[in-house]
């Protein structure tokens, strides 16, 4: 039997022996170069024996047997039954003898001590928290520690697990990691994709004060920071608001409030966040798979402490898409009515009814496909989890427990929900709209829809199909969608939504940068979802009546009595009265383009009228040291078209504006509900334009595009559009897949 090896002696090759914890550490030290925390290894072979010298496996046997492991009064009752078997236990004299040499060539003084079984951490099992930890384990209580660890084999929850996953529970033994302690200021958890859409192209880190299982755990809301693998800028990063941290006591570890001043302050500066993210590189390409790591800080140095594969959205083939209706509360039933936010966990929607379980005791009375409400959930919840039709929390982060085992089982959840358990009744009926980033819990049943889409079955076509897109929330999940870019990037959405004050008031009060950061924050989401696929991002085009609508807008805004056809796109920004606010939307490009390195930028000037305006506008551009990024100008007034060839000169390709090229054309202002009937982008005349800027325009070299609604909204209309050999045609998300099979079959005809 060998009973002891050291991580720097074992690789995967040795799960069997070490189990999947700690073979993963020894082969990070063996062929990584990343920092790992040297240890040991107490073998499954030791575990065996253990249970051989008590004589536990035939008692363990008869009480597995006689277990309903789906009725959970009898699984608490039988695993606490396991578990003090194995407790009760004595060690072999020459075991014990054995662990305690190992741990004093350890020369570490505290350990911490995890469990790592023989079926653990495989790619599709992750038995995330299935056994115990113990942290600031010293010398003295090792063994009672290593005996407890070898207890967990038979928590409820892995007992449940096992049995959900048809692991024979006698085939598979623990392994017990005995690791030097890192005296961590800092603890998190990072993956090499993006948790919930699945996104290949970046790492996720989230971090938080003290030791790494309050994150784990979901007990404390950390910080989150979103990078870009290919580039390795960071996309975003968001303060959590750290209220509890976990520290070290004489022996084991507390629960304490963060300071004030420290719940305010990032845990990690951007260098360190980078420096994560180039040993996360380092961990994926030797695993050549995605993967969840753990790691730490102390003195300035940064750990990895344990490394597992993702099991869940590695690849996707299949495209799910929930739409939620988007109707006012009703007065009566206030059906729709927002009742609280937080992070959501799965871009999906579910219903049922409230039951809120303030304590683990309180479980009989859940019932299958209710929505739990609680504060937090560990391992010991999951057998409840199962049969929930969707999960609140009021702690955690998108990489806590509860949000871990959601996305496992395919079930959608709210965490960090401030005050749920008081704000949500019980039996109360709720929506969980988890399609955005923000997470909403609606009241009521609110209509919604859903659609399922084989991505690996749309053919290819020569005309591009592009996307349409303003909230940044949505673009990476759109961005795994058969699309070939996105055609208009809308700035007005992260402008109303991101920032939601008027550029002039936040100049006025010397908050340009802010300004100016959001705005890059949301430009750089999108650009990085679909790298190194070309974004058009169009400038920003609010009316007068928009930017009114922003905080502080009706002090520098001028009341229009027709704002469609007034002071937006071009005439805005060569203006003396809005140069300033310009340049902010200026700085923002520029360092998206050159600071974040996303090359797949293009600008796109909306609502240029005139020549003299396009020239004024290239030159405000170059100006703002833009000059060098590629640019289009909207083909949505009738002089683009008639004057294609001057335009030419300044810009590189057209994008039609179908919407405002019919109201322009026909004379009907598209707002006006009485000539809602006449507004129509099949009209003749503005077909004949339409075509008669692909033919010139591709006389001068120049690319032609749609991006207004009329292919999302007639197939006729896409036939027209290929037929005359436009370049590509940019549609709504929920168009891309119906769109690119209509181009297919006309292209084959």
């Amino acid at each position: 039997m060998q009973l002891i090896k050291f991580f720097d002696k074992v690789d995967m090759s040795d799960v069997t022996l070490v189990g999947g914890k700690n073979a993963s550490l020894g082969e990070m030290i063996q062929h990584t170069k990343v920092p790992v925390p040297n240890g040991f290894a107490i073998t499954s072979d030791a575990y065996k024996y253990f249970i051989k010298y008590n004589n536990l496996d035939k008692q363990i046997r008869k009480v597995v047997k006689s277990t309903n492991v789906k009725n959970i009064t009898q699984l608490k009752k039988s695993g606490k039954k396991i578990r003090g078997l194995i407790e009760n236990g004595s060690f072999p004299n020459d075991l014990e003898k054995l662990i305690l040499k190992s741990f004093d060539k350890l020369k570490s003084g505290r350990v911490a001590i995890r469990s790592s079984a023989t079926a653990e951490d495989l790619p599709d099992a992750s038995f995330a928290g299935q056994q115990e930890s113990y942290l600031n384990i010293s010398r003295n209580s090792l063994i009672k520690h290593v005996k407890k660890c070898f207890a967990s084999l038979f928590t409820d929850r892995a007992i449940s697990y096992r049995e959900d996953k048809k692991f024979d529970h006698f085939k598979v033994f623990l392994s017990v990691g005995v690791q030097c302690l890192i005296k961590s200021d800092v603890s998190g958890v990072m993956f090499t994709l993006e948790p919930d859409s699945g996104h290949r192209g970046f790492v996720f880190i989230n971090g938080s004060w003290g030791l790494g299982d309050y994150i784990v755990q979901g007990k404390t809301n950390p910080d989150k920071y979103l990078i870009h693998k290919d580039t390795l800028s960071l996309i975003s990063k968001k303060l959590g608001s750290k209220k509890r941290m976990e520290i070290r006591t004489q022996e084991g570890v507390k629960g304490i409030s963060v300071p004030k001043n420290l719940q305010k302050k990032f845990v990690l500066n951007d260098k360190e966040v980078l420096q994560l993210v180039k040993y996360c590189l380092v961990i994926e390409k030797h695993y050549k798979r995605p993967m969840d790591i753990e790691w730490c800080k102390a003195s300035g140095k940064l750990w990895i402490v344990q490394s597992r594969p993702v099991t869940v959205n590695t690849k996707k083939t299949e495209y799910v898409e929930y739409s939620i209706n988007e109707q006012k509360p009703s007065a009566s039933k206030h059906v729709g009515k927002v009742l609280a936010k937080g992070s959501s966990i799965g871009r999906a929607v579910s219903q049922g009814n409230v039951c809120v379980i303030k304590n683990i005791t309180e479980m009989k009375k859940f019932k299958k496909g209710q929505i739990l409400v609680t504060k937090v959930t560990d391992p010991d919840w999951e057998p409840l989890m199962k049969i929930a039709s969707g999960i609140i929390t009021e702690v955690g982060g998108v990489t806590c427990h509860a949000a871990i085992i959601s996305r496992e089982l395919g079930i959608p959840a709210i965490v960090g929900v401030d005050n749920a358990t008081h704000v949500l009744k019980n039996n109360k009926k709720i929506t969980l709209d988890c399609t955005n980033e923000i997470g909403k819990v609606l009241s009521g049943s609110v209509k919604f829809s859903k659609k399922v889409h084989d991505v690996s079955k749309v053919p290819k076509t020569k005309t591009k199909i592009l996307v349409n897109i303003g909230n940044p929330d949505l673009a990476l999940d759109v961005s795994q969608l058969p699309v070939d870019g996105v055609g208009l990037a809308r700035q007005e959405f992260i402008i109303s939504s991101y920032i939601g004050e008027h550029p002039l008031k936040m100049l006025a009060e010397k908050r340009g940068k802010e300004y100016s950061d959001k705005l890059a924050e949301g430009i750089a989401k999108i650009c990085s979802a679909f790298y190194p696929r070309k974004v058009v991002v169009r400038l920003s085009d609010f009316k007068t009546d928009e930017y009114r609508s922003l905080i502080g807008g009706d002090k520098y805004e001028p009341q229009e009595s027709n704002p469609m056809i007034g002071w937006r796109g071009s005439s805005r920004y060569i203006s003396k009265e809005y140069e300033t606010a310009f340049s902010l939307e200026c700085a923002a490009l520029k360092k998206v383009f050159y600071n974040m390195k996303f090359n797949n930028l293009v600008i796109m000037v909306p609502f240029c009228r005139t020549i003299e305006e396009a020239i004024a506008v290239v030159k405000l551009l170059k100006k703002y040291s833009l000059g060098n990024i590629p640019r289009y100008v909207m083909a949505e007034i009738p002089s683009n078209i008639i004057l294609e060839h001057e335009f030419a000169k300044y810009f590189s390709g057209f994008s039609i504006g179908s919407n405002d090229l019919t109201q322009l054309t026909l004379g009907i202002d598209r707002n006006n509900e009485k000539l809602s009937k006449e507004f129509d982008e099949r009209n003749d005349a503005v077909k004949i334009l339409i075509e008669q800027l692909i033919k010139e325009a591709h006389k001068d070299g120049k690319t032609v595009s749609i991006c207004g609604e009329a292919p999302s909204n007639y197939p006729e209309f896409v036939r027209f559009l290929v037929k005359n050999n436009i370049d590509a045609i940019s549609v709504e998300h929920d168009s891309i897949i119906k769109t690119r099979l209509l181009v297919a079959r006309i292209e084959h005809r």
